[in-house]
């Protein structure tokens, strides 16, 4: 779960809120010091957790607060408004040139996710018809240029390398007229970084910025690097006035000091977050859907969105005519569990739920395993079988088993559970037809 620990006790403090019927300055100041170790132990820099905690505090010692109904939830929102601010207020995505070529500078130190990151971003831009190119300006690090080629075959994009032996300054200038005449208008320069920040490095970025005049540097930083991310990005900004900063491996840092702190202290934005490996795994960082994971309120706008974005509406349109006709199939079934697992990690997907902590959460078995083995299953069936599971006698069940390298129970499982499913989803579609007056449901599975 993002930031676990800190979402935990944080959530722990402010569920005392909501228990009060009526709140003194003492409770307010007990839950503050509360948040405050909570903030700290998650290295949110001192000074930032400082102003936040005395932010809260002047807007919640008040009589309106007080002499409401609910102070408990007013105090709430308060925490959760300041949190938003520190986050970075609002949402930004890339400025996308509409005159000319669009130019974005990648920047940051070995080991941050700066060439995958870029994959990632290029991918994204390219499914809003953008067309984008690589431009390989890491000459230094082994294989720099290989990984940028074959995440290139990976996304369809193409990369621009230049000669053995060629500078990063050359290749740059050289990919700005290679996009000129091959009508590419979103450049993505990957650059060199280093173990730590050093002079050398620091010149050859400032050249290639003048050389190429981007209309985005964005910063990649690795969040488990916590605090020490901050004074990474106080360089950086410094020497090359960063445009934003995105943040890699946000699902493995239980703390959250970097997210927390960055923005305030630099006074840039977050524009980007990466939550796996995978090259769709990047999300536009949006400070008030973040302050509500981190506070255990969910994030059902991301969820929709991530929705729309893996399910396929015309698959869709055809299973919704598949219930009406009573044709749902083993194949419709592996196709929905297939376009479920489009959405990402389970668990990250519930962690979205308004009301979900990671205590919770941690009492749900999420077993992927049993995933692959319902689809081995299914796989494992033949066509007949997929269509008219009612065939599937006990005979039939022994050769699906021995076929899925799985057992007749668990076999037998899938079978009352798809017939459960197919009921339960015709029963929703006729509950769709009766409360819309329309004629079908889209269905989001």
């Amino acid at each position: 779960m993002i930031f676990e620990s800190l979402s935990n006790k944080l959530q722990e403090a402010l569920s005392k809120l909501t228990k009060k019927g009526k709140l003194t300055e003492k409770d307010i100041d007990t839950i503050l010091r509360e948040i405050k170790l909570s903030l700290l132990e998650a290295d949110v820099n001192f000074k930032v957790v400082k102003k936040f905690v005395k932010n809260i505090k002047e807007q919640a010692i008040g009589e309106e607060i007080f002499e409401s109904l609910t102070p408990g939830q007013q105090v709430i929102k308060i925490v959760n408004d300041e949190m938003v601010n520190l986050l970075g207020e609002k949402t930004e995505d890339i400025k996308i040139n509409q005159n000319n070529i669009t130019t974005i500078m990648m920047c940051g130190l070995q080991g941050a996710g700066k060439t995958t990151t870029t994959a990632k971003i290029g991918k994204k831009y390219k499914s809003k018809n953008q067309n984008p190119l690589f431009v390989a300006c890491d000459v230094y690090r082994p294989a720099a240029v290989k990984q940028l080629q074959v995440l290139g075959k990976q996304t369809d994009i193409d990369v621009f390398a230049g000669e053995e032996g060629e500078s990063p300054l050359k290749i740059a200038k050289n990919a700005l007229n290679y996009a000129k005449k091959n009508g590419k208008d979103l450049l993505l320069f990957d650059t060199a970084g280093r173990l730590h920040i050093d002079e050398k490095m620091m010149k050859e970025l400032e050249d290639i910025k003048d050389i190429i005049e981007p209309d985005e540097i964005l910063l990649v930083l690795d969040s488990m690097t916590g605090q020490e991310a901050v004074n990474i990005a106080q360089e950086f900004d410094r020497d090359l006035d960063i445009s934003g900063i995105i943040l890699t491996k946000i699902d493995g840092d239980a703390r959250g000091g970097a997210a927390l702190s960055i923005s305030s202290i630099i006074g840039k934005p977050i524009k980007f977050v990466t939550t796996g490996e995978k090259l769709d795994d990047l999300e536009i960082f949006h400070p008030d859907r973040m302050a509500s994971r981190i506070l255990g309120k969910g994030d059902v706008l991301s969820l929709i969105e991530k929705a729309q974005s893996s399910f396929d509406e015309k698959k869709a349109k055809e299973l919704e005519k598949k219930l009406m006709k009573n044709q749902f199939t083993f194949d419709d079934f592996l196709d929905q569990m297939e376009q479920m697992q489009n959405l990402g990690p389970l668990d990250q997907i519930l962690e979205m739920m308004p009301g979900a902590n990671s205590k919770k959460l941690k009492n749900i078995k999420i077993d992927e395993k049993e995933i692959t083995h319902v689809k081995a299953i299914i796989q494992s069936m033949t066509k007949e079988e997929r269509v008219k599971p009612d065939i599937i006698n006990g005979s039939r069940r022994k050769r699906i088993a021995a076929g899925s390298g799985t057992s007749i129970q668990k076999v037998n499982r899938l079978l009352k559970q798809y017939k459960e499913m197919k009921k339960m989803m015709k029963n929703m579609n006729k509950m769709g037809n009766m409360m819309s007056g329309k004629k079908g449901l889209k269905l989001p599975f």
